[in-house]
């Protein structure tokens, strides 16, 4: 290589130092927003050990997190895996997060460096400032100064009323974290550091003037007019808002044993639980976009001959690593990499715009040709998520690229069926069933708080909505229902009902669980 050549190396070995990131940094940002267009967050770049990305690990990615021995269970765990060199740990996580937090390893080559941070501080931070779920569900700005105080919090709790006792209650809202959520109606947002210290007050004030003897509300005798109850069951329904789908939300509300501290627990596991739900909905296009941001960034650093080929080699292994897509008879199968998938929407976007067939032509006659696959990928980052991204993107050229089709498995049948191939209703229909295996409420359970008496015999009603014939495992069902009634305090029954005929197929009870 000649001299002026390797003058204009952002570097020239695997080493790294601050000096080196920084021009690597300044670099990438340049291409990130004047050549991509992206929007980002102000980015915080932080190097850490892998013992620290560990740790990171086990507290569901979040810094000042609060302590659990969940958490240092899941701790033990990955570490063992990755002493015995069964596993590798990521090279990044990053924060969605105002500024946006980027956690490099120390560990990490410089060519290493170079990639995470265009995949990392560009791709997912664009993806977090700009999608709508993100944008509607998540507060950027709150959640890091939200996080330390609910870590102070739970910390003082721990000092008061002791690590037992606040144990307890973390473990049931962790056992509810799934049902924890708002997925149709929007949740408040966060407060601001002086709406947190007047929180912080006021459940203080809560925790002194607290009193036992309003649960010993004397409860009805006798036996109401059955129209008297209905009207009563209507009512009660209409103050408490029900049928409310958030249960952890509800307990923290209405639970009649639950003091102050223990209502703010739930909360806190609550707002946690809200924070990553638009993750799980987005998984798909957030990799993608990120990989296909790093993908575009490192050729385009090469095209510009600052970086070297051996640095470009190791960064194509890595790359095609993350997103390999192991074969459905390859003992590494376990689905469709989100990585691989997503980046492969990407870049069909991207070939659709610049370079169409005639099949490209009649399938998205909106984008094809039209050469806008900035926008056309701008605008589809900022206004979907994983099921509506597949339902309109995905194209018969990709359906064939990753040889799917649709089977079709009756229970009542031996054999399992064929349903679509590779022709014009079989790319449809696979299309469909594919985005549909990405809708998380769909494919969630639906449980939900339908009545409670609170002057009566306080037992909480919850009503299981079966979708597909699908039930509950019992042994998990009948776990969670204790946790329930843990934080309840009294009696909590489950009622399944199909959603499509209305029959009740099962019905039980913490009573006749000895809970």
């Amino acid at each position: 290589m000649g001299k002026n050549a390797a003058s204009k190396l952002l570097f020239q070995s695997s080493d790294w130092s601050f000096k080196t990131l920084s021009h690597a940094y300044d670099a990438i940002e340049t291409i990130a927003l004047d050549e991509l267009g992206l929007d980002v967050y102000p980015n915080q770049l932080e190097i850490i050990s892998s013992e620290q990305m560990l740790d990171a690990y086990s507290s569901v990615g979040m810094p000042l997190m609060y302590q659990h021995w969940s958490f240092g269970k899941r701790f033990v765990f990955e570490e063992h895996g990755y002493r015995k060199g069964h596993h590798g740990l990521a090279y990044e996580l990053v924060i969605n997060s105002n500024p946006c937090i980027t956690y490099l390893m120390e560990e990490n080559t410089m060519a290493m460096q170079t990639l995470v941070t265009a995949h990392a501080a560009f791709g997912h931070n664009h993806f977090f400032k700009n999608n709508y779920l993100f944008r509607q569900w998540t507060d950027a700005g709150a959640i890091l100064s939200y996080m330390e105080f609910a870590k102070k919090y739970i910390t003082k709790c721990e000092e008061r009323h002791g690590t037992s006792a606040v144990e307890v209650i973390l473990d049931s809202a962790h056992a509810l974290m799934d049902q924890g959520v708002f997925r149709y109606r929007r949740p408040p947002r966060l407060s601001s550091k002086k709406e947190q210290e007047r929180a912080r007050e006021r459940l203080e004030y809560e925790e002194q003037t607290y009193s036992d003897l309003w649960r010993t509300l004397p409860r009805a005798t006798g036996r109401p007019d059955p129209e008297e109850a209905e009207r009563d069951a209507l009512e009660r329904k209409k103050v408490l808002n029900l049928p409310e789908e958030n249960l952890l939300y509800f307990l923290e509300k209405n639970s009649l044993i639950l003091e102050p501290w223990q209502r703010e627990l739930l909360r806190i596991v609550r707002v946690i639980a809200q924070y990553f739900y638009p993750q799980r909905q987005t998984k798909v296009m957030n990799e993608g976009c990120a990989t296909f941001v790093h993908y575009t960034i490192i050729n385009r650093l090469f095209d510009q001959g600052k970086i070297s080929e051996g640095a470009m080699l190791e960064m194509l292994h890595s790359h095609s690593s993350v997103v390999f897509q192991p074969h459905f008879d390859d003992p590494r199968f376990s689905g469709l990499n989100p990585y691989a998938l997503g980046l492969s929407l990407m870049q069909e976007i991207e070939r659709i715009c610049n370079h169409p067939t005639s099949e490209d032509r009649d399938w998205f006659p909106q984008i094809a040709g039209s050469g806008q696959w900035r926008e056309t990928l701008l605008d589809a980052w900022a206004n979907h998520r994983d099921e509506s991204f597949i339902l309109q993107y995905l194209s018969p050229h990709l359906i064939r690229k990753f040889r799917l089709f649709l089977l079709t498995d009756q229970a009542d049948e031996k054999y399992c069926e064929v349903a679509s191939i590779h022709n014009e209703r079989g790319y449809e229909a696979i299309r469909k069933a594919l985005a549909r295996s990405y809708d998380v409420g769909a494919n969630q359970q639906d449980i939900q708080v339908v009545d409670v008496d609170l002057l009566g015999d306080r037992r909480l009603r919850l009503q299981h909505n079966i979708k597909n014939g699908i039930l509950l495992e019992e042994g998990n069902r009948d776990a969670t229902l204790r946790h329930i009634r843990h934080l309840w305090g009294y009696d909590v029954s489950l009622a399944g009902i199909d959603a499509e005929t209305g029959d009740v197929r099962y019905e039980c009870s913490t009573t006749q669980l000895g809970g």
